[in-house]
């Protein structure tokens, strides 16, 4: 007994102290000293009374101290002074991470649509036979480069083993093109109809081998395939998933107005109903309601969206559909770009620039809003000042509006698109020394047409107005071009006065009646004025000068009622500075 209260002393000492647990040690000593088994000390019932006591400890002025065990770490735990600090820093926790995933969501839902990367900077169309072959092996280099393939399906070559095959009618390739009966006597061929081809005269051709006539829109080298045989549809499908795989970005899609004809083959109407039908040989002699844009035509563009899409759900790797239809009405390439709800084209590409071959502000002008209301909300523009089937841009134009055109379809709404060698003022020339580089002076002067499009197409990618801000157009006549970007959330304007004609003397605030009296030069078409201020009462602009104007206001043309058929954004925004964030419920 003396033995037993001594070790209840020495707990009760240790537990006020509140230094050691010394009650562990006492445990162990009492094993050590009770080796024998059977002794009462070793039971579990006096270990419990060593440790505890028979009433439990006594916590008056007892600390918590290291090394407690769980049975009086729990007496501790349970008082109001601990439990409450530890319940309010629980519950903020809590609420914190409530507030964090709400804040995110709602900062998702009212975010816009990011840009993908076919709206996010220019494109470049290259031949790519000729496009940087450093290694002179006759190809191009293509690395690193987001790769979009010029498409033709309406037609393969005379020689391809598919018309070799249909010509023999051997298997499934027998309907591969368009067959018709004709007659051909004496080496004269009567054609099936009146329908011409692109490049004049008859769109048939006579072929000895299978005895029949085939249609070609355009050479009699290039037969149309029949694009209303499934197989063929599966055939281009196919061509179609193979470059996919290949690792390309997307697909433009050229001459698609052609891809089916009218099954009936009736003659196509008369342009000139005087004119004597055997003399009708040229194209744009008829009205070609049979040959071009027939039903179905855009289902087939639509069946080829949905094979890019099925390579279109990886991250980052969206794959890009454009379409290429040239000389059809405004109206009618609008069409491309879907159904609200069923989606063809991303864009179809707009030439309409690359076909001016004497600018004015007023047929510019005309170009820019023509494309702008006609198109479908919440799609997406591009410009073109170039391309293969055209003169190159200095030839076509001149010298004088290079800088001025580029300046245009970088400031424009959309994505600005440029044929290589725009950029550097490139002509229709034939080369007469091939190791030459055509760029060696542009990037050696300060002045040139490819400084000025680097500073463009810099300002394009890091300028928020351009890049999302609205498109208000203020002024044309037979000179000029004047329109400004904003963005709701901030007040900063740019403002873009182009002259495309002769001297001209402009008052801008005549125009803009809140425009300060001196606005500073961001970017012009003469580098010598960068970073300058003018005058908005008196601006005078040579031919082909034009500059990027920036000045701040809180009253934004597109909130104003003068100017609100005059304004258009193709994917709204506006701009939260406190947040540094898009928003999309403006």
């Amino acid at each position: 007994m003396a033995e037993e209260k001594s070790t209840s002393v020495s707990i009760g000492m240790s537990m006020k102290g509140g230094r050691t647990n010394n009650g562990f040690v006492q445990n162990e000593d009492t094993l050590e000293r009770n080796s024998d088994p059977g002794s009462p000390e070793h039971s579990p019932q006096h270990d419990t009374v060593d440790v505890l006591g028979p009433a439990g400890p006594d916590l008056k002025d007892v600390r918590p101290y290291a090394g407690m065990p769980k049975e009086v770490l729990f007496l501790f735990s349970g008082q109001a002074h601990y439990r409450v600090p530890r319940e309010v820093l629980f519950w903020l926790t809590v609420a914190s991470v409530l507030v964090l995933i709400g804040a995110t969501i709602a900062i998702i839902a009212i975010s816009p649509k990011c840009l993908d990367w076919w709206q996010a900077g220019p494109m470049y169309q290259i031949y790519p036979r000729s496009f940087k072959d450093s290694d002179k092996d006759g190809n191009g280099d293509l690395k690193g480069l987001k790769l979009i393939i010029d498409f033709i399906p309406n037609h393969t070559s005379d020689k391809h083993a598919w018309f070799q095959w249909s010509r023999t009618r051997t298997g499934k390739y027998t309907d591969y093109y368009i067959w018709h009966d004709c007659t051909h006597k004496n080496g004269t061929t009567t054609p099936p109809n009146n329908w011409l081809s692109v490049y004049g005269n008859s769109s048939w051709h006579f072929d000895g081998v299978r005895n029949q006539c085939y249609f070609h829109q355009f050479t009699k080298e290039q037969p149309d395939l029949n694009f209303r045989n499934p197989d063929v549809q599966e055939e281009i499908k196919e061509i179609i998933q193979f470059w996919l795989s290949k690792g390309v970005d997307g697909f433009s899609f050229d001459a698609v107005q052609f891809l089916l004809e009218a099954k009936h083959l009736r003659d196509e109407a008369q342009v000139n109903k005087t004119q004597i039908p055997d003399m009708v040989t040229h194209y744009s002699e008829l009205y070609h309601d049979f040959t071009t844009t027939q039903v179905g035509m855009h289902d087939l563009i639509r069946s080829f969206r949905q094979t890019m899409d099925q390579y279109s759900r990886e991250p980052g790797r969206y794959r890009f559909l454009g379409t290429e239809a040239h000389g059809e009405s405004v109206a009618k390439t609008m069409m491309y770009y879907g159904l609200p709800f069923i989606q063809e084209a991303n864009f179809p590409l707009n030439s309409y620039l690359s076909k001016l071959d004497t600018p004015s502000g007023n047929r510019v002008f005309e170009v820019i809003t023509s494309w702008m209301e006609n198109m479908p909300e919440g799609k997406w523009p591009n410009w073109m000042i170039g391309g293969p089937d055209n003169a190159r841009l200095t030839s076509r134009l001149g010298e004088k509006y290079v800088n001025i055109m580029h300046m245009l379809i970088f400031t424009l709404p959309g994505t600005p698109i440029t044929y290589y060698g725009e950029e550097i003022g490139m002509r229709n020339i034939l080369a007469t020394n091939l190791n030459e580089t055509y760029d060696a002076v542009q990037k050696t002067q300060p002045r040139s047409a490819l400084k000025l499009y680097q500073e463009l197409s810099l300002l394009h990618a890091n300028e928020l107005l351009l890049s999302r801000g609205w498109f208000c157009y203020l002024r044309s006549d037979n000179h000029s071009v004047v329109y400004t970007r904003e963005l709701d959330g901030t007040d900063r304007v740019l403002l873009m006065v182009l002259n495309f004609g002769e001297l001209s003397v402009l008052n801008l605030k005549e125009m803009i009646s809140n425009i300060p009296t001196r606005v500073r030069i961001k970017l012009s078409t003469n580098s010598a004025y960068k970073g300058r201020e003018i005058d908005t009462h008196a601006i005078t602009l040579d031919k082909g000068e034009g500059l990027i104007l920036e000045y701040n206001t809180k009253n934004l043309l597109h909130h104003q009622t003068a100017f609100r058929d005059r304004c258009f954004v193709s994917n709204r925004a506006c701009y939260s500075s406190a947040l540094n964030i898009l928003y999309n419920s403006c």
